[in-house]
Formats: C-alpha cells, structure tokens, sequence
C-alpha cells in the first residue's frame, strides 16, 4: 500500500511524535496551519470517515479521548482548540488514511471556504 500515513506508522518516512500507544499516533504537521497542528491517526489503515465501520467506532472514540489528552498536554485546552477531519474531495481530504487535525495555540479564525451556494 501507498500511504503516506501507514510509512510513517511503520516508521519509513520520520515524524516528531507527540504520542503514541497500540492503536494510535500523533505527530506534529510538516506545514502547520496553527502555532500548535497535530495529526492524530489511527495506525489501523481506514481510508476515510465514511469507511469507518461499526467495528471501527472504538478507534473513533480512542482519537477524541486521544485529542483530549493532548490539549491539556500541548497547553490548549483551557484556551481553546479544533478538531478536524476532511472527508473526501470537497472535504479537502488530501490523504486517504482517515486523521484528525488539532489546531490551537492562537485564536484561530473563522472556517473559510464554506459555500453559500446551497441556500
């Protein structure tokens, strides 16, 4: 498989890990769009949201008990902070291994690119 994720899962393309266990990994993004932008990604490959299973819910639950840890840990809990995930082509999704983005560290502003157009 080609996935930029899984390589950096088994360790061929390096990453700066802020945490890791069985199931998940974090690690800091190579072009941050936050003073604070970490990828958390389940180490089991899952292309996207909508192939997550009923099987796979766990997982799901594990990366927000994960995001929150690393809030408190990365001081941006008590200021604030987003969780993101991009789903498919209009959802910006560039890497077809299903992560979450925690964005913090600075007011961030409001979601831009959001159309009008179904109103």
């Amino acid at each position: 498989m080609d996935c930029l994720f899984c390589k950096i899962i088994e360790g061929s393309i390096p990453s700066n890990k802020v945490f890791e266990n069985e199931n998940i990994v974090a690690f800091h993004d190579i072009q941050p769009a936050a003073p604070i932008h970490v990828l958390i990604i389940p180490k089991v490959h899952i292309a996207s949201m909508n192939e997550v299973s009923p099987e796979n819910m766990p997982i799901i639950a594990e990366i927000h008990q994960v995001a929150q840890k690393l809030a408190v840990d990365l001081g941006i809990a008590e200021s604030g902070f987003r969780l993101i995930n991009n789903c498919g082509r209009d959802g910006e999704q560039t890497v077809h291994h299903i992560h979450f983005h925690l964005l913090g560290g600075a007011k961030l502003g409001a979601l831009t690119g959001i159309s009008n157009s179904h109103q």
